[in-house]
């Protein structure tokens, strides 16, 4: 596969809403459908060093031909 022929990739995050604890406090479903709809797909989670997820990592092919 050629340069010009690979994929493009453009990324987003999601940070997980929290309470006073630091831990996940309310379900983020309604988000997640959300970039779900708009084309973007999870991959990863970026955690804390201590445990807890600090974001949620979704990709989806970029919109143009141009790098990100």
């Amino acid at each position: 596969m050629s340069e010009s022929e690979a994929t493009h990739w453009e990324y987003e995050t999601l940070r997980p809403p929290r309470d006073e604890t630091k831990k996940e406090a309310e379900d983020p479903k309604a988000e997640l459908n959300q970039l779900g709809a708009e084309g973007w797909e999870f991959v990863e989670t970026i955690d804390y060093e201590g445990g807890g997820t600090k974001y949620l990592v979704f990709k989806r092919p970029a919109q143009s031909s141009e790098p990100v």
